[in-house]
């Protein structure tokens, strides 16, 4: 049985594009470290890749990047680190998550220090703890509402009334499909309640979590003649939030009596699985449920009141809130906060039925808020087709492939786009979804599917307008986007030395031939007796010398590089060694400036907590990042897992010496 040295567990909400890129990134992150890896994955099809116990036993460390119950209990004394997905969805931030769970098992005081910073992100992570919980049962919903939205929006292929046996257009296959998606949808709170019920408490609160959501759909059952509380009577339900609340509500009545129990002996844990769990956790979230459905009812009304005001504001203002939302984080909280509440409003409308003032706003705010989602990766493949030359040919890629995401309403295909300058791209993604969303609105398109992008676009109501208001969508973002990269372009050009004379350059080009790997690191940007004062000091020192040797034509721009780069997560490594790295378009060349310290640069946080006294600095141009810069990144990182290598490089004080050791590792 294969051992590694980590071994991670990834999954978000949908199971869709954030799970996956998390498990590319940790992939990544761990060559670089010349580390051994498996990476479990928890998506929309199930467990993939699947950590056995032998696997987990034999690993040093642990990386949970996961937004949805991973069972991490499973991971239980072994040195680990927990966030969301989001934290892990590129190489640096995957790295700095490896990092933190290796130093977990090193050095006590770099022990001690990731533990003070896991209580603090602990302290502040209690929003997030409950968004997994929520996010663990919307990604079991999710299946429900697009199995039962997409064959009930199929169902209308054969007329609007066509499940109706008193209706002209009534089609038997057409009312038995209308059954089928119907009932798919009504599961749709349960579910939603027992799998938030289920995150917290596990198995035993699926029990209560199901008649939580059963309640949340019913409400109080009342006789209408006497006024009292009658089982044959009927209630007002109160839905979605009332499936939150009960799945909440059930998790945590089940570890409370976990905790009540825990008093009866050990032989009888059967009893209390298959009896007393199930009875006092049903008993008590149910009444609890049922008392407080008159104010939970006037909650869920009260929302919807809301939200059909912003309806009758007009469609800018819904359509705008409702663009900002699914843009500002393309699949995170506030964006699936904006699905969630489509889906929801779906469910609403489709039981309401064709033509009542529900269908038409439910329908019409889902059709809004896919249009919103589907727009921002359609953004960048504009930009990267009309506007290639500002991008890298990793950019260009990623942005052909996100047609593919676009068209079938994945918005994460944009994150790494908007991530590598939040300002303005963020507000541009914005702008294009608000576009989409107002204009759908505008034009009255009705979706009754919620998930599938163009594929739903048969059962699409206004379609053509609705491909329309998308396309004006991607246009206008991806124009504002190629502006702000071409400005972007010009200015590094500006910022670039002065280029030689034409003919001068080539009588260069002719005289000397172009470096080869064996000479990458030049001797004279090896600089062996330094004195520095800090990190800092360091680093500005070499983004000085860059630009001395033409490498880079504005020092400032290549320190806000480094120190961006240390904000995410320390270069710093073990024995006295860092490997800083700045990726900017000042930077003209692909280059390698290395310093040393004999006394040691302090400051500078490490793997082991030694101060740095090499510090192997990698300046890549932009339009290289990921290729160039993630080669030599990895090649110096498996260098220094060598102890000749570290023992040369630390101990020579001869500048040729160090640039031929390193240079014949980069071959």
């Amino acid at each position: 049985m294969a051992k590694f040295d980590i071994i991670a567990a990834t999954g978000c909400p949908t199971g869709i594009a954030h799970t996956f890129m998390a498990k590319e990134a940790l992939e990544k992150a761990a060559a670089e470290r010349g580390l051994t890896i498996k990476v479990e994955t928890h998506g929309q099809v199930g467990v993939e890749n699947e950590l056995t116990k032998s696997e987990i036993a034999g690993a040093k460390a642990v990386v949970v990047a996961a937004d949805k119950d991973v069972q991490a209990e499973r991971f239980a004394g072994k040195p680990m680190v927990s966030v969301g997905v989001s934290k892990a969805l590129s190489v640096e931030a995957a790295g700095k998550l490896i990092d933190r769970a290796l130093a977990a098992k090193g050095d006590d005081t770099v022990a001690a220090a990731a533990d003070v910073e896991d209580e603090v992100e602990e302290k502040e992570s209690i929003g997030h703890v409950i968004y997994k919980h929520l996010m663990n049962g919307v990604s079991h919903m999710l299946v429900f509402v697009v199995a039962g939205g997409v064959l009930t929006a199929i169902s209308f292929l054969w007329g609007i009334t066509s499940f109706d046996s008193t209706a002209a257009d009534y089609n038997s296959f057409a009312a038995m499909l209308k059954i089928i998606g119907g009932i798919a949808m009504n599961l749709m709170v349960p579910v939603l309640s027992a799998y938030i019920a289920e995150s917290i408490g596990k198995r035993p609160a699926l029990v209560p979590g199901f008649v939580a959501g059963m309640i949340a759909i019913q409400g109080l059952p009342v006789n209408a003649d006497t006024g009292m509380i009658d089982a044959g009577g009927s209630g007002v339900g109160f839905g979605f939030l009332g499936g939150i609340v009960g799945g909440f509500l059930a998790g945590y009545v089940i570890l409370l009596l976990e905790k009540v129990f825990s008093i009866i002996p050990a032989s009888l844990n059967g009893l209390k699985a298959i009896f007393l769990y199930p009875l006092c956790s049903t008993a008590i979230v149910g009444l609890v449920m049922l008392g407080i459905s008159g104010p939970m009812a006037a909650i869920n009304q009260g929302m919807m009141d809301f939200l059909q005001s912003l309806g009758n504001s007009g469609p800018v203002i819904l359509g705008l809130a409702i663009g900002c939302m699914c843009a500002f984080d393309m699949g995170g909280p506030v964006n699936k906060a904006a699905y969630a509440t489509g889906t929801f409003l779906l469910g609403t409308a489709l039981e309401a039925g064709v033509g009542t003032e529900t269908y038409n706003f439910g329908t019409n705010f889902m059709a809004a808020v896919s249009a919103a989602c589907i727009v921002p990766p359609l953004i960048t493949t504009f930009a990267v087709v009309v506007g290639k030359k500002y991008f890298s040919q990793e950019d260009h890629d990623a942005g052909i492939v996100n047609l593919i995401l676009g068209c079938t309403h994945i918005t994460e295909g944009a994150i790494p786009f908007m991530t590598k300058n939040i300002w303005p791209v963020m507000p541009i993604m914005m702008v294009g979804s608000s576009i989409a969303s107002i204009l759908t609105i505008f034009f009255n398109v009705h979706d009754p599917a919620p998930h599938g992008g163009f594929l739903v676009l048969p059962v699409v109501e206004n379609g053509p307008q609705w491909v329309l208001a998308i396309l004006i969508g991607a246009v206008v973002g991806g124009i504002l986007f190629v502006a702000f990269k071409k400005y972007d372009f010009e200015k590094n050009q500006k910022a670039a030395p002065v280029a030689k004379p034409v003919e001068a350059s080539k009588a260069a080009a002719v005289e000397a031939p172009k470096a080869e790997a064996a000479d990458f690191v030049k001797v004279e940007n090896v600089f062996v007796a330094e004195d520095f004062a800090s990190r800092d000091e360091a680093l500005s020192f070499v983004s000085n010398q860059a630009v001395k040797a033409g490498i880079a034509g504005d020092a400032d721009a290549v320190m806000n590089a480094f120190l961006a780069r240390e904000a995410e997560g320390t270069t710093g490594m073990m024995e006295g060694f860092a490997i800083p790295h700045a990726k900017s378009d000042a930077i003209t060349e692909a280059a390698v400036i290395v310093v040393k310290d004999e006394s040691g640069v302090t400051g500078w946080d490490t793997m082991d907590g030694a101060p740095v006294n090499v510090a192997i600095a990698l300046l890549i141009p932009g339009a290289q990042a990921g290729t160039t810069h993630l080669k030599i990144l990895s090649k110096v990182a498996e260098a220094l897992m060598d102890e000749d290598f570290r023992g040369t490089v630390k101990g020579s004080t001869d500048a040729a010496e160090i640039a031929k050791t390193i240079n014949a590792r980069l071959v």
